[in-house]
């Protein structure tokens, strides 16, 4: 069994609480496995930062139902503990009530043949509490109620009666006589408090405009995770809990073998302050593939690694570091000549930012970058977010007219310029929902706003894998 982290709405505190539970667990020398329900980035690099174990996101949206089974029984096996973050509130998700088109290998692995009827919660904690048959505890924010917790946590319980609460966490509890106002009105409800934190106003992780900044980015976090550990230590009913923090046993999934290439074609993947948004299983599935990864920062190389043979920049905050960035000349034509020679190159969010002739920063400034491509990325207070469905407007490197696939926009910046043959068509999940186009296609490359899920589009990486072995293939030729 496996205890997924709830939260009656978002900014709860469901996140330093899931940090906590996880900092206590690894302080006893266990082996821990963290899960993040959606398509978040940020928080699964807190996660991975304690328990020394890559995250993984569960997001039946980016990528199916039977995904994310696979994936959370493959990663539960053999670990001590397993903890599930959830996203949002409880029974925030998205409403689908109809077959998701069958589209770009994504609907290979069978989404939409769940989505029989009206799921009013897709993709939420709720959803993948059921889909998954683990509990969730409740955690609720009580700085500003006291008897009315009883009408949230009675709310939430009865709610969806496939949904099984097995506790609540009570978080910003004010004081003493705080706590027992709350006691009082939860009592005839029977349910367990497993935890209460009191108010901690300096516990807390610095955000930006895109959330929490990356753990790279901040000192001093061991002694942060120390005192979040002592926290769990004493605030949590570690008898109630421990049961539903060890995964029950299950068959693993066997991943499928590696293609048989030697030697294997190698992917640069830019990682760095500037670059981190990756999905370990993106980097997962092109290793199962059979490419070499191997690692390269565009802010400290000036050159690429030797025998590269496909570029793979994730997306991350290159506004943040685009001085850095536009210093490093020789990193910056490195790139534009590699792509030019026709090298395979993926190119998500930060990544086509990057790509761009100039990053336009928060204070106006603009920044040379690679200049591949004919526009400039433009820093502003418009917030770009949610699930969307990309229809492919034309055959490209990775796509052919007319497939589907869905991914997923975060992002304040906008380019000054559209592309002169866009690559997608996008829509988001609400029908008849206005749409627009994005995404650009030149030489050997795919540059796009559009982070994806490579288990939600398999076709994806191994088109893109087959380009770099042509390319190494060639290489070795010349």
């Amino acid at each position: 069994m496996t205890l997924i982290i709830a939260g009656d709405r978002s900014g709860t505190g469901k996140t330093t609480i899931t940090l906590a539970l996880l900092a206590f667990l690894r302080k006893r020398s266990a082996t821990v496995q963290s899960f993040k329900v959606g398509p978040d980035y940020i928080d699964p690099m807190f996660h991975s930062y304690i328990t020394g174990r890559p995250c993984r996101n569960l997001d039946p949206i980016l990528t199916s139902v039977s995904y994310v089974k696979s994936c959370f029984e493959q990663h539960c096996h053999g670990v001590d503990y397993a903890v599930v973050e959830g996203v949002m509130g409880l029974f925030d998700g998205v409403p689908f009530g109809k077959q998701r088109e069958q589209g770009a290998g994504s609907r290979e692995q069978g989404v939409g043949e769940e989505i029989e009827s009206f799921c009013q919660d897709y993709g939420s904690t709720a959803h993948i509490a059921r889909i998954l048959n683990i509990p969730a505890v409740l955690v609720i924010d009580c700085s500003r109620l006291s008897g009315s917790v009883a009408a949230i946590a009675h709310g939430y319980r009865s709610l969806d009666p496939n949904l099984d609460i097995v506790g609540v966490i009570l978080n910003r509890v004010a004081s003493d006589r705080h706590l027992t106002l709350l006691k009082t009105a939860l009592n005839p409800l029977n349910i367990p408090i497993l935890g209460v934190i009191y108010r901690q106003i300096d516990l807390t992780i610095k955000d930006r405009h895109l959330g929490l900044v990356p753990t790279d980015e901040l000192p001093k976090l061991n002694q942060f995770f120390e005192r979040l550990a002592h926290l769990a230590q004493t605030c949590f009913n570690w008898e109630q809990l421990f049961p539903y923090l060890t995964p029950s046993s299950c068959n693993p999934v066997i991943s499928s073998p590696n293609h048989l290439v030697t030697p294997s074609p190698k992917i640069a993947i830019a990682k760095d302050k500037a670059f981190n948004f990756y999905y370990p299983d993106n980097l997962d599935i092109l290793e199962q593939l059979g490419t070499e990864l191997c690692y390269w920062s565009p802010l400290e190389d000036e050159t690429l690694p030797e025998g590269t043979a496909g570029l793979y920049f994730g997306g991350g905050f290159p506004e943040m570091f685009a001085e850095t960035l536009s210093s490093n000349k020789k990193a910056l034509n490195a790139v534009k000549q590699a792509i030019i020679n026709g090298m395979p190159t993926y190119a998500e969010c930060g990544g086509l930012m990057y790509l761009c002739q100039e990053i336009v920063d928060f204070n106006g400034k603009s920044w040379p970058m690679v200049g591949i491509l004919p526009t400039n990325a433009k820093m502003g207070q418009k917030l770009i977010l949610g699930y969307k469905k990309a229809i492919a407007s034309r055959s490209s490197l990775l796509l052919n007219e007319g497939d589907t696939i869905w991914g997923h926009e975060f992002h304040r910046s906008e380019l000054t310029d559209v592309p002169p043959q866009p690559m997608f068509n996008l829509s988001s999940w609400l029908e008849n929902s206005p749409s627009y186009e994005e995404g650009w296609h030149c030489y050997n490359l795919h540059a796009s706003y559009l982070h994806l899920h490579f288990g939600g589009c398999p076709q994806i990486a191994e088109t893109f894998f087959r380009h770099t072995l042509d390319f190494f293939e060639n290489l070795a030729l010349d």
